[in-house]
């Protein structure tokens, strides 16, 4: 059995959570059979049971609006990938930008297909900031996808829920297969020239943030909650990649103004290496996830393996990832208009997330404890291998099927 795996990120070419799922997903399931990467770039890979090859896309010659770039030259991928011939038992697509290769992969090669949710983009209505109408062929395209899919992989029971909500798709087709998380690699480190570099004070505790600039992430109201912590603490936010050119500023100004009015606020405003980000995960006493929308969450398991404990939103994945007074605190953000998909009073949950940073930063046993059992339930329940190993299972289900 040989699958074909097609995603718009593999290193060095990542950017989110889907990126790094792929990354290490493939690793390991490399170990127990056949993998092909197809992917957005110029990688060539040829390793044992891996081999991995990026497409790239010629965009001169477009006089589209500049918004709609990657829309076209992701089609333009998915075309090239099936031309460049596919001898794979089954396909596997990672986000909607290789969607429409699975469909072609499907319907041209007559194999399975099987896509892995990492988000949906009904419920993230802010895309049309970013690709205009764009955004209504990404949704037609995924829509597409999902409905005539072998097997549909979600991140989290909250992801299989949102598809059952949002698409066609029958119960017994949808299958929860959690993230990962290898905790050989993310452990608790003792270097700290990261945080010389950037001038960040050992002796004094810090609270960290990690994400793209994007709506979904709830960087904005992490920022304004800022106002609301005890002042005898730094933040550290390590914040990039804007989605859009307006995020960018909005993200600028009410952070240069949290800036102005406290001492000890850093914003990174760049993507760090791996080993950076997991100095910045060992030394941090409290990690914040704001997300507004959260499939699954691979950065609180990121920061847990690190032993550092977590302050999440109650939404999407974050809840069987963070286990409340266990592992971390969730803050409740049941109130949510459909769209914008946002808090109904932001200033109401910038202040509950306020609230949790200080009760825990007030607490160094309680951080001590809820660290530990981080580290414990990263290492015990979101094991790459496990996953890799279910993911295998689910493949040889679908291809017993098709005989």
């Amino acid at each position: 059995m040989k699958v074909l795996l097609l995603s718009n990120e593999y290193p060095p070419h990542i950017y989110g959570g889907a990126g790094v799922h792929v990354e290490y997903l493939t690793r390991e399931l490399s170990r127990l059979m056949p993998v092909e990467v197809r992917c957005f770039g110029e990688q060539k890979v040829a390793a044992n049971n891996l081999t991995v090859r990026g497409f790239n896309a010629d965009k001169n010659g477009f006089t589209c609006p500049k918004q709609l770039e990657n829309v076209f030259t992701s089609s333009n991928r998915a075309i090239a990938m099936n031309a460049a011939g596919i001898d794979a038992d089954i396909v596997h697509c990672h986000t909607w930008y290789t969607h429409l290769a699975g469909i072609f992969a499907k319907l041209n090669y007559g194999i399975p297909l099987v896509i892995t949710v990492h988000s949906l983009e009904p419920l993230r209505p802010w895309k049309r900031e970013q690709i205009g109408g764009g955004y209504d062929f990404s949704c037609w395209v995924e829509r597409t996808a999902l409905e005539m899919a072998d097997a549909v992989i979600a991140v989290s029971r909250g992801t299989r829920d949102d598809i059952l909500r949002h698409f066609k798709v029958p119960a017994e087709k949808i299958h929860t297969i959690y993230n990962g998380i290898d905790p050989v690699e993310f452990k608790q480190v003792q270097s700290t020239a990261l945080l010389e570099r950037y001038g960040i004070d050992k002796t004094k505790p810090y609270l960290l943030f990690v994400g793209r600039i994007t709506r979904q992430k709830g960087i904005v109201y992490l920022v304004n909650a800022i106002r609301y912590m005890d002042p005898d603490y730094q933040i550290v936010l390590c914040a990039g990649s804007p989605d859009t050119p307006e995020i960018a500023k909005e993200m600028e100004v009410a952070t240069r103004a949290v800036q102005a009015e406290r001492p000890g606020v850093f914003w990174i405003n760049e993507q760090l290496p791996k080993s950076e980000l997991i100095e910045l995960y060992s030394h941090a006493s409290v990690f914040c996830c704001p997300s507004i929308y959260e499939p699954f969450g691979i950065i609180n398991l990121e920061a847990m393996a690190c032993r550092t404990p977590v302050v999440g939103s109650a939404i999407g994945g974050i809840p069987e990832i963070i286990v409340h007074g266990e592992t971390g605190t969730l803050v409740p953000l049941a109130q949510i208009q459909e769209s914008p998909f946002t808090p109904i009073d932001p200033d109401i949950f910038s202040r509950d997330l306020a609230s949790a940073v200080n009760r825990l930063m007030k607490n160094p046993e309680m951080r001590k404890r809820y660290g530990d059992a981080g580290r414990m339930r990263a290492s015990d329940v979101f094991s790459w291998t496990s996953i890799a190993r279910q993911t295998k299972g689910l493949y040889e289900s679908i291809l017993s099927r098709k005989k």
